[in-house]
């Protein structure tokens, strides 16, 4: 009788890590204390110095400072938070600097419809200075982007062992370790995620290959006039967003020059120079008048991440973009 060959086992592919880790430098891959700080860690090296000993997937976009990103910085962030969900990461980190975070946050959070958790965290200390924060920092964002109960939540920002929603997360510190504020969505404690609330999603808005138009943020002040905003539309700036007084309040040449700037095709939004609160259209001679002259109220979006709005929304629809800011300002 032959003798039978053994059955070999079905090959299993390989296991794909619960959570992948996308580096672009940062004060947490920074050293140098206590002279001038350069970023020079990559992924891996973060990891070891957190002391995560589990299998993550590493994606070393760049090592740099977030004072330098710009677009296609964007683009390429977004391009390997895709490849790794892609590949079956279930969540994903992104270490990043804490200057444009809040607007890298926000971009992705626009851009992105998957429900898995994206975290960004960074740190405000260098790991070879006193007080280090970026292996607690990470050690967090990771225990939050492997954790089911956080699908859904949309873009998130660790930091300081509290849990942020992209949009409305602002930087409020240059040095303090717990640096930012906004809606509080959960919080790490003992190594545990507790929710404290649900953020709302809204539609993502198409990813196009070619920079946005320009897009520029011009700040009201005691005694400002419309010259700096009527300098952004004559440097080419398809979109402006006001960074007005109070609750959304400007001097009446400021108000003029966004009705011509609205007359000349430009969209205006309204965002406030104030760290918390909304704009409204409160004031006859103010946000009622700006209102009026053709500004788009932007509720508590910072100006900054307002500029982010508009600029992915102009990109999409340059012609019109009023459909798809509709969809983000309600």
């Amino acid at each position: 009788m032959p003798v039978q060959p053994p059955v070999q086992p079905p090959v299993q592919p390989p296991v794909q890590p619960p959570v992948h880790l996308v580096a672009t430098g940062g004060t947490i891959a920074s050293t140098g204390f206590p002279g001038a700080r350069r970023a020079s860690r990559d992924g891996r090296t973060l990891l070891a110095d957190a002391g995560v000993t589990d299998d993550v997937e590493v994606t070393d976009v760049e090592t740099a400072g977030s004072y330098a990103m710009g677009w296609d910085d964007l683009r390429r962030l977004h391009a390997a938070v895709t490849a790794a969900l892609d590949a079956g990461a279930e969540g994903v980190v992104v270490t990043h600097g804490t200057d444009t975070m809040e607007e890298s946050a926000y971009g992705l959070d626009l851009l992105l419809e998957d429900r898995r958790p994206v975290v960004l965290t960074g740190a405000q200390r260098t790991a070879d200075e006193p007080g280090a924060d970026g292996s607690a920092n990470l050690r967090a964002a990771l225990d939050v982007a492997a954790d089911p109960e956080v699908r859904g939540d949309g873009v998130l920002l660790c930091f300081d062992g509290e849990v942020f929603a992209a949009r409305g997360v602002t930087k409020r510190h240059t040095l303090a370790a717990g640096a930012f504020g906004g809606s509080v969505v959960h919080r790490v404690v003992d190594g545990r995620v507790r929710r404290v609330s649900h953020p709302v999603r809204r539609p993502a808005l198409p990813l196009v290959a070619a920079d946005p138009p320009r897009v520029d943020v011009v700040a009201a002040h005691h005694g400002a006039d419309g010259a700096l905003l009527r300098a952004a539309v004559g440097a080419g700036a398809r979109g402006v967003v006001l960074a007005a007084l109070g609750i959304g309040n400007a001097a009446p040449d400021v108000i003029a020059a966004v009705g011509e700037a609205v007359a000349d095709g430009v969209t205006v939004l309204l965002a406030s120079r104030v760290a918390e609160g909304p704009v409204s259209a409160r004031y006859a001679t103010g946000g009622a008048a700006l209102v009026e002259a053709g500004a788009q109220p932007v509720g508590e979006m910072t100006p900054w991440q307002a500029r982010m709005l508009l600029g992915l929304a102009l990109a999409a629809e340059p012609e019109d973009p009023r459909a798809l800011l509709a969809e983000h300002l309600t």
